[in-house]
């Protein structure tokens, strides 16, 4: 992946804020993932970037934490596991950087208003009907 990476909406990341951890894949792959380091763990510390501001920094914190990690160990060379890494770790950037769309406020139909009503007025009678009858005759 090239060096600065690009998050979307005007915002660059420098790769050197990216920490690469290297290590042994698990799981089947007899010899070759017994010996080699094809592992790939990216971290971004999101309280130390210089790249974001600090209302980016704190809407990505605020959705993946302090820290954001991207493993890949689905391929057999390192090289292609560090590009997926990096990817995952950027489209979870990427994503995390949207800001919240604004909620608009919006009115009940009528229709809505109605049955609620309807079933209010239904469990009233429900439990009205439950009581113990009084002596008014």
């Amino acid at each position: 992946m090239e060096d600065p990476m690009p998050l979307g909406r005007g915002v660059v990341l420098p790769l050197h804020e990216i920490t690469l951890r290297t290590s042994r894949s698990s799981g089947p792959g007899g010899q070759h993932a017994n010996v080699t380091a094809s592992r790939v763990e990216a971290i971004f510390d999101v309280e130390a970037s210089s790249a974001l501001t600090d209302a980016q920094k704190q809407r990505v914190i605020a959705r993946l934490g302090p820290r954001v990690t991207a493993v890949a160990q689905d391929a057999r060379s390192q090289t292609r596991n560090r590009e997926t890494a990096l990817e995952r770790l950027r489209a979870r950037l990427s994503d995390a950087l949207i800001p919240p769309r604004p909620r608009r406020a919006t009115r009940p139909t009528a229709a809505s208003v109605r049955d609620r009503l309807d079933g209010k007025r239904r469990q009233a009678s429900r439990k009205r009907d439950r009581q113990r009858p009084t002596d008014d005759a």
